[in-house]
């Protein structure tokens, strides 16, 4: 995943860090047991550099896994970085309580493993378990799934709205990869939110196997479904001027007004980017589309961003999928439509045709194909994917070039305005593709988000 936060800073400490290791200021502990992922002399070390409410900077360094840990070679803690603070984070579960929720089916565990074993080694057949054999496999899978569960269920994590979530909430029920929130990244946050402390920059280096100390980013398959909760956003690309984000379906783009509709991805933004300005949407999607949105961190980027939107400099891809069969209905395989819309003022925030009073609303369209979609409730039913590429930025633009009756007359699946949404159902639209200028810089940059449908 791209790192949430500025490194350098972080990186910095990490190599304070190993430098001190190498003294013996500061002492690695041997590892209990053997790594599975890593050679027995490899450690991740990770930095979280923070301020506390009163201004004051923190850093927060911890080791990757549950076998190793870090500790001071005295106690003088506060005065190991020139007066800054220094806390060694800990891991989210300590060993002993991993070992003693592990404990009960282990010996078990092991012992259906020896026979296992001994029954294939008398195998005629060595591809063709025995019934016995089977009948011990399917025990041990099912005493080695009571374990894993028992092993997650030790795992929560502060998030930096103050929610706390288990893994089964953050993996949806499903089981995380081995090793999941044992990596720095996740226990340094962890520690932050648990302790009211502002993260400033995170870096994670490998030692002692890498003299350069090059940063390496959180891991893609246990960390960034981890950090993505954690932090509210699921962050695509961050420099000091911009921030590329994946918004999920169902959070506002700005915040609505009154403190029960403040979550949003500007919020969100702002909450994890406390420097940035007040408000740094440049553009918007509804709440329930999902996908990429570009916002600035500062006053001038703001003002370049909002100048290309405004002069239709950027370019946007959207993927919908249509609750019917377009090509049945005689929709031709790609085009460009003009539609005109304005507010139902009595039917906010519905808009309606009007071509007298209506605002110009431009959309290219393309018909990728017709495919089965299979409701929440199970319903089979013919869908039309279609890319959309607006040429405008008119209000529920594309939901209107679908649904509308001057359009396909064949709303987005999951509309609530505009069609139908049935329990458990989402808008099945999503921002996929944006195309800008970056603002500081000057460079053309392109975004690529898939879909969840």
């Amino acid at each position: 995943m791209f790192p949430p936060l500025p490194e350098e800073e972080a990186r910095l400490f990490c190599i304070k860090t190993a430098e001190e290791i190498k003294k013996g200021n500061l002492i690695l502990s041997q590892p209990l047991r053997k790594s599975l992922v890593r050679s027995q002399n490899e450690v991740m070390l990770g930095c979280l550099v923070c301020r506390d409410r009163t201004g004051k900077k923190i850093n927060l360094i911890t080791t990757s896994g549950t076998s190793r840990s870090l500790s001071f070679a005295n106690a003088d803690e506060e005065n190991f970085s020139e007066g800054e603070k220094t806390i060694i984070v800990p891991p989210i579960v300590s060993p002993e309580k991993i070992d003693l929720a592990l404990k009960k089916n282990d010996e078990e565990i092991h012992l259906l493993t020896k026979k296992i074993n001994e029954l294939k080694k008398l195998r005629t057949d060595s591809r063709t378990p025995t019934k016995e054999e089977a009948e011990l496999l399917e025990k041990r899978k099912a005493l080695t799934t009571e374990s894993l569960l028992k092993f997650h269920e030790l795992y929560s994590f502060k998030c930096i709205d103050g929610k706390t979530l288990s893994l089964s909430e953050i993996f949806n029920g499903k089981n995380p990869p081995t090793g999941t929130g044992e990596c720095c990244a996740p226990k340094l946050f962890h520690f932050a939110f648990s302790n009211n402390l502002i993260p400033l920059s995170l870096c994670e280096i490998l030692f002692p196997n890498d003299p350069s100390f090059t940063a390496v980013p959180p891991c893609d398959e246990r960390c960034a479904p981890l950090l993505n909760k954690m932090l509210g956003l699921r962050i695509l690309y961050r420099d000091r001027d911009i921030i590329v984000v994946n918004k999920e379906s169902g959070i506002l783009s700005v915040p609505g007004r009154g403190p029960e509709k403040l979550d949003s991805v500007s919020y969100r933004v702002r909450r994890l980017f406390p420097d940035c300005i007040e408000q740094p949407a440049v553009h918007r999607l509804d709440m329930e589309t999902s996908g990429l949105m570009v916002l600035a961190l500062n006053k001038e980027s703001h003002r370049e961003l909002n100048r290309q939107f405004e002069k239709r400099e950027t370019e946007k891809e959207y993927l919908a999928l249509l609750d019917g069969n377009a090509i049945k209905k005689g929709i031709a395989p790609h085009g460009k439509m003009e539609l005109f819309f304005r507010l139902d003022v009595e039917n906010r925030p519905h808009q309606i045709w009007d071509d007298v009073y209506g605002k110009s609303a431009v959309t290219e369209w393309e018909i990728l194909g017709v495919e089965k979609y299979k409701s929440p409730a199970g319903k089979i039913s013919e869908a039309t994917r279609v890319r959309f590429i607006p040429h405008t930025g008119r209000t529920h633009q594309l939901r209107l070039a679908s649904a509308d009756s001057h359009g396909f007359g064949i709303p987005i699946i999951g509309d609530t305005l505009y069609g139908t949404c049935l329990p458990g159902e989402r808008l099945m639209l999503h921002a996929a593709k944006l195309t800008f200028t970056h603002p500081a810089t000057g460079e053309r940059m392109c975004f690529e988000s898939r879909t969840e449908f």
